[in-house]
């Protein structure tokens, strides 16, 4: 069903305008975003020897 505007209901309405596209554009929200993974395995030639590795990881974000 569609309902009909009055007048005195669309003088009612209000809207906010957005800022300019160059304000939107060059505003100073942005994020670094650093991720590292890393293993280190040694297997030294050794017949039915086993290598065991560690693995570190670390993700770094800075906002700003």
């Amino acid at each position: 069903m569609r309902k009909e505007l009055t007048l005195l209901e669309l003088d009612s309405q209000s809207a906010d305008l957005l800022p300019a596209r160059e304000t939107l554009a060059w505003n100073n929200n942005w994020a670094a975003v650093y991720a590292s993974n890393s293993s280190l395995a040694l297997n030294a030639a050794s017949i039915y020897a086993n290598a065991t590795s560690t693995a570190t990881q670390t993700v770094s974000v800075s906002q700003g």
